[in-house]
């Protein structure tokens, strides 16, 4: 198993930078872009991406409608995201990822099940949440198998991390949530300690929550499981 690991195959790292002394939300990589995928992103990309900018984005005005809206960090392929929004027509869903292929990935599921409540920002998570989110703006926030980075010398790169859950609580309305997942059992740990140690969130479970029906299971998620591999799910509640 890489240290790109990820349950959903997305090999998306996410990580805090040392030397630059703050958060990052990936590791830049090369990634296969397919004939599909840059179909959709010069065709679909200009409806449903939206560029980034330091300025606040108008929600309402990005979704043309006014709607709760979930930013989901880091969303691989984006076949989960594209679930979800499917199942819930009545939210709003805003994914942010740097990798091309997952762009091109979400934006063809986009175009073929006619998805009209998901937009996608190609940028750094952590940016995005300075720059372009307002405080107390979103309904909820999806980090769905974050890169565990197994190596205990490279657990500092892990992005569930007080500076960030700090940030993602004072972008979530009151009422919202934050929902982390993980296929790691030491990184479930570590994400139960520093979420219950943020004092604008609380726990909707006495440690890890069941599976929210929202949340899909991917096809490694399934594997995994066929092998007796745990999937440790965290919904927390943002406090008035």
């Amino acid at each position: 198993m890489s240290d790109n690991h990820s349950a959903d195959g997305s090999g998306k790292p996410l990580f805090y930078d040392p030397t630059e002394h703050r958060i990052r939300s990936f590791v830049t990589r090369a990634g296969r872009l397919s004939a599909a995928q840059a179909r959709a992103i010069e065709v679909l990309g200009p409806q449903f991406c939206i560029p980034y900018s330091k300025a606040p984005l108008d929600l309402t005005q990005a979704f043309a409608r006014n709607a709760p809206t979930v930013l989901e960090i880091g969303f691989g392929m984006g076949d989960s995201t594209a679930k979800i929004a499917a199942t819930m027509p009545d939210k709003n869903f805003l994914g942010v990822e740097v990798h091309t292929p997952g762009i091109g990935g979400l934006l063809k599921l986009i175009g073929e099940q006619q998805l009209d409540n998901v937009r996608l920002i190609q940028h750094d998570a952590v940016e995005v949440l300075n720059h372009m989110i307002a405080p107390a703006s979103l309904a909820g926030v999806h980090v769905f198998f974050p890169d565990p980075w197994h190596k205990a010398r490279h657990n500092k790169r892990r992005l569930i991390q007080p500076p960030l859950v700090d940030l993602l609580a004072s972008r979530i309305a009151p009422g919202g949530y934050l929902h982390c997942t993980t296929d790691w059992q030491e990184y479930a740990e570590q994400m139960l300690a520093v979420l219950k140690a943020e004092p604008a969130l609380q726990n909707t479970a006495a440690d890890y929550a069941p599976r929210p029906d929202y949340r899909p299971v991917t096809k490694f998620e399934n594997r995994g499981l066929r092998l007796g591999h745990g999937v440790w799910d965290l919904v927390f509640l943002k406090t008035a």
